[in-house]
């Protein structure tokens, strides 16, 4: 499939449902994708609109043909006082981004929104986020033994 870094861009979200009992939401973003997760920097103070504009990346190895590959962002509000609170999750497939940057050596996909849904599939707002792939070599000593012949 492909080998190489999955960048994902973290842009901004708009009309995250949840209530903070003591004032605006402190929303952050944690990113899975399989057995690795990254978290987001917290927007404090910025509600249900919070900007993060920062760059996830993620190691890529898979060599599995028929293998989906997602993104789960989960999206929680830091709480001080208590344990941070759900506010939704977005799921993305990443298959045909990671094939064809594999294929191309480098395959981006313009910031787009996703929604945001609780367990029950039901709508929460929306993040936007951008997904980039470049492939890495699969052998640079190979390449430059070929180079030097």
């Amino acid at each position: 499939m492909g080998k190489g870094v999955l960048e994902v861009h973290l842009v901004d979200a708009k009309g995250l449902s949840g209530n903070d009992f003591l004032g605006k939401l402190d929303p952050y973003v944690v990113v899975q994708y399989r057995s690795q997760e990254h978290k987001s920097s917290v927007a404090r103070d910025q509600g249900r609109n919070p900007r993060w504009n920062e760059v996830l990346r993620f190691q890529i190895n898979s060599s599995a043909a028929n293998v989906q590959h997602k993104l789960i962002l989960r999206i929680l509000d830091h709480d001080n006082f208590s344990s941070d609170d759900f506010l939704g999750e977005a799921t993305i497939d990443v298959t045909d981004i990671i094939s064809l940057g594999a294929e191309n050596g480098k395959y981006e996909m313009q910031p787009a929104k996703h929604s945001v849904v609780l367990a029950d599939k039901t709508y929460h707002g929306e993040i936007k986020v951008g997904i980039t792939f470049n492939a890495q070599d699969v052998c640079p000593r190979l390449l430059r033994a070929v180079k030097s012949v």
